[in-house]
């Protein structure tokens, strides 16, 4: 787990609570949300998490800006109850573009570049229009995930995900077996920390950087010309070190020593 901690996301999770949806299947999701929420690394300055709860109606259960830590998320998704009837999904994807992706409701300034992620989790057909509003949804640079359960509606998972579809849509048969998608997008949201995995040719120092990773060296060592490996200066350079007669180099750092008939003083640099 180490190598990975996920990249900071503005992340909505919409979740259907039609009447096709059985209480103890409600439960269900409100455990793979507990799930996801404990994959996630969940902060003001990591990854901001909403849910939202549809059916005829959509409810904002808390937006971006309520919770910056897992327990008080977690406490607060065991009290949503399910709304019942109608599955209003491009409903639901317009409020999370009026009410819940604003800066009032806690969502960062596009200047810090934060990806926008919904994760829609429905097991039945969209009773309104949502192809267009998932279109404008990701003009607007929203990057939608689309979670089929039982008996979902492909082609509207389809018309509502983001491109590539194959790495958007994921369909599970039952609500039981939901939470075996936790890994699944704990690998899509990974940030893999190239230096904990090992795979770096670093000599000394590795530096993550994004999902590539930059080499580094050692004090008194400098980086060579290859990126990768690492030279011990010398230390004994004119100008680098305090020795008043003679400096010898000694692995990265120096001693002083004094000509035939002096004494090295008790600072180490000057002779008598």
């Amino acid at each position: 787990d180490t190598a990975c901690k996920n990249r900071p996301l503005d992340l909505v999770f919409i979740i259907d609570s039609s009447r096709s949806v059985r209480p103890e299947e409600f439960e269900k999701v409100k455990i793979f949300l507990s799930k996801m929420i404990d994959t996630l690394d969940v902060g003001e300055r990591t990854t901001r998490v909403a849910v939202m709860n549809y059916a005829s109606t959509v409810k904002v259960e808390f937006p971006l800006r309520t919770y910056f830590d897992k327990a008080s998320m977690k406490e607060a998704i065991s009290h949503i109850e399910p709304l019942s009837a109608g599955t209003m999904t491009g409903l639901a994807i317009q409020t999370a573009m009026d009410e819940v992706f604003t800066e009032e409701m806690g969502t960062r300034p596009a200047t810090f570049n934060i990806p926008k992620v919904v994760i829609v989790v429905t097991d039945g057909r969209p009773q309104d229009q949502v192809q267009d509003v998932a279109a404008s949804a990701r003009t607007a640079g929203i990057e939608i995930y689309a979670v089929g359960v039982d008996r979902a509606d492909m082609q509207s998972l389809r018309v509502m995900a983001s491109e590539p579809l194959d790495e958007h849509i994921f369909y599970v048969e039952t609500y039981g077996v939901i939470e075996k998608l936790t890994s699944k997008f704990r690998d899509t949201f990974c940030a893999v920390n190239v230096c904990a995995l090992g795979t770096h040719d670093c000599e000394q120092v590795c530096v993550s950087n994004g999902g590539s990773y930059l080499c580094d060296c050692y004090e008194g060592y400098t980086l060579n010309a290859d990126k990768r490996t690492c030279s011990a200066r010398d230390m004994c350079a004119p100008g680098r070190h305090e020795c008043d007669q003679i400096c010898v180099s000694n692995n990265g750092s120096y001693v002083c020593e004094c000509y035939e008939g002096y004494t090295l003083n008790p600072d180490k640099k000057t002779c008598s």
